[in-house]
């Protein structure tokens, strides 16, 4: 039997928490977006019930960070997961009989609260990895790329699940399923969750989340640009596109639309989970020699940049739809593995960059960056589909990684 320290019980409790948290959110995701499509929301609209999701997490986690410092990790967590209840319960009361005004600006503020809930509970699952990982490069990079790896693997199972809950039970049920399930763990963790992990500093100021090094500001400058690169298609454009292509507006050509949907989204978010993990078994030499991972970071955004380049171009030039489908399929996978790649990288860099007495306030930064970048990237995505289509998107996106691999070449190793 595998014996655990207090503090490695306390690590697992804390990942189980945001495992299941990240696959009730993946859902949500999916039931917001098809629901609200179903219902006659343009791409911008739907884009608009994403926004407050993604504001939510440029202030919270700065707030996070610093509220992790002062009063230990253990309070975010259970913040995190108490919010996503009343969030998703929230989402359950919508009424039919509401305006449609009315109804955007309700979804709005109650994605808000769900947006708070993500990242109250992602800032205390990233933060323990720094506290409980060896100190060395190869422990460090593979603690937290399996940490982000199977998170996102699992947000894959939650897209999928979204679709077949909103096939099989519909919007209101669905929710009411996933309170229940976010409700068990939170009992789960108030029990057996007994380490804060981060020592408590009464004396931290809020403004101290923003006191960083360069490496950590250029970090989290090219954070924004290379998820605003993804979310710019993947939120609104990519779905939407799908629907208009697989359903013929029947319920059950609907329903066939959602499976693929849902189907295509968690094969893509399990395989950017799955490469996340291994992503260190690229790098790390069996010596335990240090890597320059700074850059290696630098020349997989240009293999990024080269991927979405040529993609945008092969849409452009063939419009005839079985091509379009093979070369999205293909396109997007192998964007998959490359993006998966320096994601895994960056999530490493900001905790080596970080200090461990100060390494909420500066995971809360930097996670404050990639929901900058995320905000940005959906509403770009409502636009860009809604005035050219998934070309417009792609290219789009091809101006945020060129920014993005900018941001990276300031980047120096320490």
């Amino acid at each position: 039997m595998i014996s655990l320290s207090k503090k490695q019980f306390s690590y697992l409790i804390v990942t189980s928490s945001y495992w299941v948290f990240m696959l009730s959110d993946g859902a949500l995701r999916m039931l917001v977006l098809l629901h609200f499509h179903q219902n006659g929301f343009s791409p911008l609209q739907l884009a608009y019930l994403f926004l407050f999701y993604e504001l939510a997490g440029i202030f919270t986690n700065p707030l996070a960070g610093w509220l992790a410092a002062r009063y230990g990790l253990k309070f975010t967590l259970y913040a995190g997961l108490t919010v996503q209840i009343i969030s998703l319960y929230s989402l359950s009361q919508l009424n039919e009989n509401w305006t449609q005004n009315f109804s955007i600006f309700y979804v709005l503020i109650v994605q808000g609260f769900s947006g708070v809930a993500k990242d109250l509970t992602k800032m205390s699952s990233k933060s323990a990895v720094k506290l409980l990982a060896p100190n060395n490069q190869s422990s460090l990079f593979r603690w937290v790329a399996i940490l982000t790896g199977s998170k996102n693997a699992i947000k894959g199972f939650g897209f999928l699940l979204g679709c077949v809950l909103l096939a099989t039970v519909g919007f209101y049920n669905s929710l009411i399923t996933m309170v229940v399930i976010v409700f068990f763990v939170l009992i789960c963790s108030l029990f057996l969750l007994k380490d804060d992990l981060l020592n408590k500093n009464n004396k931290v100021k809020l403004f101290d989340v923003f006191s960083k090094s360069k490496n950590i500001n250029f970090l989290s400058a090219a954070r924004i640009f290379l998820f605003g690169a993804r979310d710019v298609w993947f939120v609104v454009g990519l779905p939407i596109f799908f629907y208009s292509i697989f359903s013929d507006g029947s319920v059950d050509g609907n329903k066939k639309a959602f499976f693929i949907i849902g189907s295509f989204m968690a094969a893509w978010v399990i395989l950017y989970g799955i490469i996340q993990a291994y992503s260190p078994k690229l790098f790390l030499k069996e010596d335990s020699k240090k890597i320059n991972l700074v850059d290696i970071s630098k020349n997989w955004i240009f293999y990024l940049l080269v991927n979405l380049i040529i993609l945008t171009f092969l849409l452009f030039l063939f419009s005839e739809i079985f091509l379009t489908k093979i070369f999205l399929f293909s396109g997007l996978f192998i964007f998959c593995g490359i993006f998966a790649v320096n994601s895994s990288i960056h999530s490493y860099l900001i905790l080596h960059f970080s200090k461990k007495n100060t390494v909420s306030l500066d995971v809360g930064f930097y996670y404050m960056a990639n929901a900058t970048g995320r905000f940005v990237g959906t509403f770009l995505s409502g636009i860009s589909y809604q005035l050219g289509g998934l070309n417009l998107s792609l290219a789009t996106a091809c101006l945020l990684v060129t920014v993005c691999l900018f941001f990276t070449h300031h980047l120096s190793d320490v």
